[in-house]
């Protein structure tokens, strides 16, 4: 039986990954760590503990008293944020794997650690976006993603380590607030649709990118570590995806359900710009090839779930 431990357990994945990996394995089995006090819900179901994930010595004691042989490693400073201070992001989110990575390979532990479509660039091909292509980034977040995949990777090669992970494409959820990403819009939408019947986007109403519903998106992960390593030809990380969307055709679903609904847009020339860098479609073949990869939610589904969760909130 799995025993796992969980760095940013607070964030948006980590609030939704915490609940489910409790449910499956046992909620002593998994141990929530996170800088401050997450909600009293994930605190209160089992095992949590205060960490500053880019101390190795603190993660590793954690490890090594919850006895752990998986860890997810979720801490890190997202796009948006890491643009307002670069050298921040790069402390943080590389500080912390680097920390996440000598106690896998000191304590033999299986990591997963997620990655981005931010990994990308301009140069990538836009649509589709292969799983092996040309990675030039163009952000922080996105450079310590990269930067993350390859030290990943050697960890792997040189020392042993069951290292895997996922480029996350926007992900869509009703629990934790947006972090500072520039995908927040695609959650912020619904809030302010249910609220006021209107909303104001920060990116161009054609702003095309791929996304997923958190569901979708904390199945991926686990099903990943739960993947046979023999089958695994790319560990770190492989593109997932679940559907293209742009503002303008979240708001025309939505409007399926809020008769009336309004966008408009104020362009944030950041956000936009990093939007831009990103593909508008990827080729996720290889996860579904490799560890049976395939999304439950699509976009019409993802709509009726979202705002009934939000109109009940």
């Amino acid at each position: 039986m799995k025993r796992i431990l969980v760095t940013g357990a607070g964030g948006q994945i980590g609030s939704w990954l915490v609940p489910e990996l409790r449910e499956i394995y046992g909620a002593s089995k998994v141990l929530a760590t996170d800088l401050r006090h997450p909600k009293a819900e994930l605190v209160d179901a089992g095992p949590f503990q205060l960490v500053d994930a880019t101390n190795p010595k603190a993660v590793g004691q954690a490890a090594m008293r919850h006895g752990a042989d998986t860890i997810f490693h979720l801490a890190a400073i997202l796009s948006a944020v890491g643009e307002r201070d670069p050298r921040v992001a790069w402390h943080v989110n590389m500080t912390s794997l680097e920390a996440a990575l000598e106690v896998a390979r000191e304590q033999k532990c299986a990591l997963f650690v997620p990655s981005s479509i931010g990994a990308f660039g301009s140069s990538t091909p836009k649509d589709p976006t292969p799983q092996d292509t040309v990675m030039r980034p163009e952000t922080m977040y996105g450079i310590t993603k990269l930067a993350g995949e390859l030290l990943c990777d050697y960890y792997h090669a040189h020392f042993g380590v069951d290292t895997r992970g996922i480029r996350f494409p926007g992900i869509v959820s009703y629990g934790a607030p947006p972090g500072g990403g520039t995908t927040d819009w695609a959650v912020d939408i619904f809030h302010k649709a249910v609220r006021h019947g209107r909303y104001t986007c920060f990116l161009r109403g054609d702003s095309q990118v791929d996304f997923m519903y958190m569901p979708d998106a904390v199945s991926a992960a686990i099903q990943l570590m739960e993947a046979d390593a023999a089958r695994l030809v790319h560990r770190n990380a492989f593109n997932v995806t679940a559907m293209q969307l742009t503002p303008e055709k979240l708001a025309a679903e939505i409007r399926k359900h809020v008769p009336g609904f309004a966008i408009s847009y104020e362009v944030d020339p950041v956000r936009q710009a990093i939007a831009d860098s990103w593909p508008r479609r990827i080729d996720d073949s290889a996860a579904r090839a490799e560890w049976g990869w395939k999304p439950v939610y699509d976009a019409a589904a993802m709509t009726t779930d979202m705002l009934g969760h939000v109109r009940t909130a």
